[in-house]
């Protein structure tokens, strides 16, 4: 609530928040008028402490206070402000093994864009870090709006073994924070959304029960693509700028990041990535001598996640504004790579911006990015779920627009397609996997592309993917191709004289002015166009004969000289019919 820094013992919040800089927390969700809150309510030291800390109402004090005055005892009118199931139910020694039973009151996602806009929110003018911020806002409250109308679930009956929609909405405070727990202070806009685990079941009491953990978390990527999707929509569509894909690690999916930032200053910003890098290899070799083996996908997430613990920094003792924060970041840059560089920074994004539009087309073909987004997922997990597709869709779309706005519903719509056209269900419960069948309807000799594609380990699952997609691709663009030569009208035939006797070509097989069968035959189709071109050029060159055949009948006989010269008539120019150009060489 204070950002990274420490509060001195007896100093109010609002106090220390503002001696660090950084704005009060505030409360968001469709939810708050169940407990009597406000959006955009500051969030205060008790009602953080009641409801996240407590599983109380954020209003518990007066509630309490007020049962009191009514008569209740004190035990009821703590009762009363308690949201759903007391907390002391997990401490109680009657509850099965009450000792390994922790509270969960509230879980925290945090909201972070691109190192590229850290680096143009930190070094960029006001004008410029308060568009950013309005962007993150949006881009941040609509995800949240989305995991309230689409993800939460509320537990549901005798043993929560069902799952229903919340009634009102999430409960979710807000607290932003502007720089990493780097050893060196670096930017990093982002913000921590605690979302309070109570909420109020759709029945006529509006009792109040527990998210479901599993929905939320199995939606937390599909969530994160949605964000991000967003932040670059309202980026490029208040400032102009453009979005391309940078590969951080090979072999591995690529992150957006606005174009023409200078990729040195994404290493000046990076430094906590950095220090990860540098102890994982430590970690890695330790793994192989007690494995035997090098580590997998999911050792690999697990050790980088220890070397992020190890190399962690602590929370700094002393507090500094955004704008001490900001002056020290211009200057750290600018004595790193020149002044230049932090001053040309937003033009030299809008200048990229402009090349990238002026050929690239924002389009995106729903079939190819069915096929591509199946392939993918398919390659990296197997089995998967509808989540899975979504958030893959997602990045798809990042990766195709670039920034623009999208069509409402063009996500849902891909995923649709895929599920209908390229996956068959696997087990009994809502997985499904990839229709090789539907993938290559025709050929059962190419059905082992796919498979051979998974098999190849030495490659990272993310290219192994890409090639999948690739290959799917370049055949749903030959079938595409086939279909339109195949469907094309057949014209007439043109005959086109090869010797004097004007038989026509006993390769053609037809009668002149007979239209050709349908013929799948590439080939005939070539063969076709090049009788047409010949025809034209035969045609071209009869008419130019003709005008010149009309105009010399035309041009008068030349008459004898006289001996007396008549008085000289003048001579009106001959100006072509309207709408008719001139023959060739200007002879009217």
């Amino acid at each position: 609530m204070v950002g990274d820094g420490h509060r001195p013992v007896g100093r109010p919040l609002r106090a220390a928040q503002d001696e660090a800089g950084f704005p009060p927390g505030v409360w968001k969700g469709r939810g708050l008028a169940a407990v009597g809150l406000v959006a955009g309510d500051v969030v205060t030291e008790r009602q953080a402490e009641l409801l996240l800390g407590e599983g109380r109402h954020p209003g518990g004090d007066r509630i309490e206070r007020e049962r009191l005055e009514a008569g209740d005892t004190p035990a009821k009118a703590r009762r009363a402000t308690v949201l759903g199931r007391p907390i002391e139910h997990s401490q109680s020694p009657e509850t099965e093994k009450a000792k390994e039973r922790t509270p969960w009151l509230a879980m925290d996602l945090v909201f972070r864009a691109p190192s590229t806009v850290d680096i143009a929110w930190a070094l960029g003018d006001d004008e410029t870090r308060l568009v950013l911020e309005l962007c993150q806002d949006i881009a941040r409250d609509k995800t949240l709006a989305w995991l309230e109308d689409a993800v939460a679930q509320i537990r549901w009956k005798a043993g929560g073994k069902q799952r229903k929609p919340i009634r009102d909405g999430l409960i979710v405070a807000v607290f932003r924070h502007y720089e990493s727990r780097a050893a060196e202070s670096k930017p990093l806009l982002h913000d921590h959304a605690v979302i309070s685990i109570r909420a109020r079941r759709p029945d006529e009491a509006g009792t109040w029960g527990n998210l479901s953990a599993d929905s939320m978390l199995a939606n937390i990527v599909a969530a994160d693509t949605l964000y991000t999707l967003l932040f670059m929509e309202e980026v490029s569509a208040r400032l102009g700028w453009a979005w391309e894909p940078r590969e951080v690690t090979p072999g591995r999916r690529p992150v957006m990041e606005i174009a023409g930032i200078d990729q040195r200053l994404i290493g000046w910003q990076s430094t906590r990535r950095q220090q990860i890098e540098d102890a994982l290899p430590v970690l890695t070799a330790e793994y192989e001598e007690r494995q035997g083996h090098a580590p997998g996908e999911r050792a690999a997430y697990a050790l980088a996640c220890q070397a992020a613990d190890q190399t962690r920094s602590p929370k700094r003792k002393e507090l500094r504004s955004l704008s001490q924060l900001r002056a020290a970041w211009r200057d750290s840059a600018s004595r790193a790579y020149g002044a230049d560089v932090v001053a040309g920074l937003a033009e030299r994004a809008r200048a990229a911006a402009a090349a990238i539009w002026a050929w690239a087309r924002p389009v995106v073909d729903v079939a190819l990015a069915a096929v591509n987004v199946a392939a993918v997922v398919y390659v990296m997990r197997g089995a998967f779920n509808r989540h899975h597709l979504l958030a893959e869709a997602r990045r798809h779309l990042s990766y195709a627009l670039g920034g623009r706005r999208r069509q409402h519903g063009l996500d849902e719509q891909i995923v649709q397609t895929a599920i209908d056209a390229y996956t068959r269900p696997v087990g009994r419960g809502r997985m499904m996997t990839a229709d090789l069948r539907a993938l290559y309807p025709h050929d059962t000799e190419d059905q082992a592309v796919l498979r051979a594609l998974t098999r190849k380990r030495s490659a990272a699952p993310y290219e192994r993917a890409r090639l999948a997609a690739g290959a799917l691709t370049a055949r749903v663009h030959a079938l595409r191709r086939a279909d339109r030569l195949n469907s094309r009208p057949r014209p007439r035939t043109v005959t086109v004289p090869t010797t004097p006797s004007r038989r026509p070509s006993p390769r053609l097989g037809r009668r002149a002015g007979r239209e050709l069968e349908p013929s799948t035959d590439v080939a005939a189709v070539e063969l076709t166009r090049r009788t047409l071109e010949a025809a034209a050029a035969e045609m071209a060159a009869r008419l130019q004969a003709g005008i010149r055949e009309r105009a010399a009948a035309r041009r008068p006989d030349p008459q004898p000289a006289l001996a007396t010269a008549p008085s000289p008539r003048p001579q009106q120019s001959v100006q072509p019919a309207p709408g008719r150009t001139p023959p060739t060489g200007g002879v009217a």
